[in-house]
């Protein structure tokens, strides 16, 4: 599936990504399709496996080159090919921008023009409201003053847009309000410190689902490789921040100023309360309960009442601070 956001190089060959990354070429040398994360990387494509949490996901992938570390290595299956290296991100990162050269440009759209100027019935809007290319706007929706929708961003029906809002790199389901001062779609904050810290190029999408609500001066990240979601009837509430590569699930309801780091994933009918922090990588199941200004550094399984930092069962919270 070609990206709506980022132009991809074609005619990568084997070659082209060993070099990149510092590697002797290959005497079997053949064109690599794309880059992409376990779960979605096709048979043709290129992906990375560089922690045995995802164990399942190497097993059931559909791709057959994978980028890894040699402590890895016996336990990827023997079908696919392995190339060995010894910081697995930052050479994902290096092929990433290979086939995505300009991902690593986050600068404003400059094809924006006022929506005056476009062909949209029904719409009800402010001043100074700018579109960019191909922007879709289905029925009955409302956009307000000085709000930005960049090239290629779809948003459904009965949908509400607030006032000073940025999207990018998002496709919005039907009947979600996003609130004043809002910014969705920009790259997050993935990088590699050292004497001169390297960006990690972002080239996935955020996907909001129907009937959500956005709340005023949220920031939604896009994601990496894979995309940053927000399920259907998920509430935020104000100056809520989601990583990039975070999946929330279905009538999720999450209180202000939480904050979740990159590639964390919550369940459904989840409820988090005010200033809780969730680390990245990590799962909270469905039905979970977070207390407000809990520290969530581990998995959290289904139907269960945190509380504390770390967080933990809230009956024990509660025996602790008496």
């Amino acid at each position: 599936m070609s990206n709506p956001f980022f132009k991809k190089k074609n005619n990568v060959e084997i070659n082209d990504i060993l070099q990149c990354i510092g590697q002797k070429k290959s005497k079997n040398n053949y064109k690599v399709n794309n880059i992409s994360d376990l779960e979605n990387a096709g048979k043709n494509d290129i992906t990375f496996f560089h922690a045995r949490k995802y164990l399942d996901k190497i097993k059931n992938t559909k791709c057959k080159l994978v980028i890894t570390n040699p402590k890895l290595k016996k336990i990827i299956p023997k079908n696919i090919r392995i190339i060995l290296v010894s910081n697995v991100l930052l050479s994902t990162a290096k092929v990433t921008s290979l086939f995505y050269p300009d991902a690593l440009n986050d600068t404003f759209d400059d094809d924006v023009l006022p929506i005056k100027n476009k062909k949209f019935k029904g719409i009800k809007h402010g001043n100074n409201v700018l579109l960019g290319k191909n922007v879709k706007i289905g029925k009955n929706c409302s956009i307000g003053h000085n709000t930005i929708i960049e090239h290629n961003v779809s948003i459904g029906d009965n949908c509400k847009i607030g006032n000073n809002v940025l999207i990018k790199n998002s496709r919005i389901g039907s009947n979600t309000n996003i609130l004043d001062g809002a910014i969705v779609g920009k790259k997050g904050f993935g990088f590699f410190p050292g004497n001169k810290n390297i960006r990690y190029p972002h080239i996935g999408a955020v996907l909001i689902g129907d009937n959500v609500e956005i709340g005023c001066n949220n920031t939604i990240d896009r994601g990496s490789l894979s995309n940053t979601v927000i399920g259907d009837g998920t509430f935020l509430d104000n100056q809520v921040h989601i990583g990039h590569n975070v999946k929330i699930g279905k009538n999720c309801i999450i209180t202000g100023q939480v904050g979740f780091a990159g590639s964390a994933s919550i369940g459904n009918n989840v409820m988090i309360g005010g200033q809780a922090g969730i680390s990245g990588h990590l799962t909270v199941g469905d039905n979970v309960q977070i207390g407000g200004g809990s520290g969530v550094i581990k998995d959290i399984p289904s139907n269960t009442k945190v509380m504390g930092y770390p967080a933990k069962n809230i009956r024990d919270f509660i025996k602790e601070i008496k």
